[in-house]
């Protein structure tokens, strides 16, 4: 694997690791405000955000609460929402995929030439956007959001994983050593699970390291929409949307920075992840 990918594994480990240990790492409560004001009385709110000091090693937002406390906390609800993401909707696409492809006929030309593309034929954000609204209702709970999130992001997601395992699955079931326990009289179920899954889950490993990426900036996304986790607790998207306007730019440019700078490191670190698994898994790729 190249150097990058350990970049990327080095970074993974150390965000999931402050997921774990938010309690411990963050010096404060992250919804807990050290500057006493009123922001809807007090017109003047946004001169009073403080900049990164020996204090707040970060500065505080516009309500006066610590940004890292609130960007260790905020990698819990990404990393949360970017496994169950990546699990849930690879559990659904391989089993969906490999029978698609190990059955093939009416069932493959159902599942490959319309279910496949219906789902594909829909802009995944704006389908996650519309099933979130709709399952959310007026003051849904911290926990509801999470799980609509995770409900709305697999909905969408699980197609990619799919498609793979179909194309894998109909190209290791042709070959001989899959032949061979076909004629000596192995049932289907045999050949899936022990002869082809086996052989055909080495692109998942990298779809999943990918997938994992593009659910944490999607979640980030929703967030930055109003769709995430309620105020006030944290979450990157949510500190960002906080952190627009024109003021922020010229009077405190770290609110915006340093929650934008984690999203973006944490997506290129399973981005650097997967480069390295594929070239680690392609023969083709090694040699190069």
């Amino acid at each position: 694997m190249n150097r990058l990918s350990y970049i990327g594994f080095a970074l993974a480990i150390i965000f999931i690791g402050t997921a774990i240990f938010a309690p411990v790492i963050a010096p404060y409560d992250p919804i807990e405000r050290f500057n006493k004001y009123d922001p809807v009385e007090d017109r003047q709110a946004t001169r009073k955000r403080e900049s990164p000091s020996a204090e707040f090693w970060f500065g505080t937002d516009n309500l006066g609460r610590d940004v890292f406390s609130r960007i260790v906390y905020g990698a819990r609800v990404s990393l949360l929402v970017g496994i169950s993401v990546v699990t849930i909707s690879g559990i659904i696409g391989i089993i969906i995929g490999a029978i698609a492809g190990f059955y093939g006929g009416w069932l493959d030309k159902f599942l490959a030439g319309y279910v496949f593309n219906v789902f594909m034929a829909f802009p995944g954000l704006l389908l996650a956007i519309a099933i979130v609204a709709f399952l959310s209702g007026s003051n849904p709970s911290p926990s509801d959001r999470i799980r609509h999130l995770i409900i709305a992001m697999c909905i969408t997601g699980w197609v990619g994983y799919a498609r793979v395992m179909r194309g894998q699955v109909l190209k290791v079931r042709e070959y001989d050593y899959v032949q061979a326990a076909r004629a000596l009289g192995a049932g289907g179920m045999r050949q899936l699970f022990v002869h082809i899954l086996p052989n055909a889950v080495q692109p998942l490993i990298v779809q999943a390291s990918l997938a994992m990426a593009g659910a944490v900036l999607a979640e980030a996304s929703l967030s930055f929409l109003g769709l995430g986790i309620p105020p006030p607790h944290p979450t990157w998207g949510t500190m960002i949307d906080d952190a627009r306007g024109i003021d922020v730019l010229t009077n405190a440019t770290h609110n915006l920075l340093f929650p934008g700078a984690a999203l973006a490191l944490t997506v290129l670190a399973f981005n650097f992840i997967g480069d390295g698994l594929r070239e680690f898994l392609d023969p083709k790729q090694r040699k190069r």
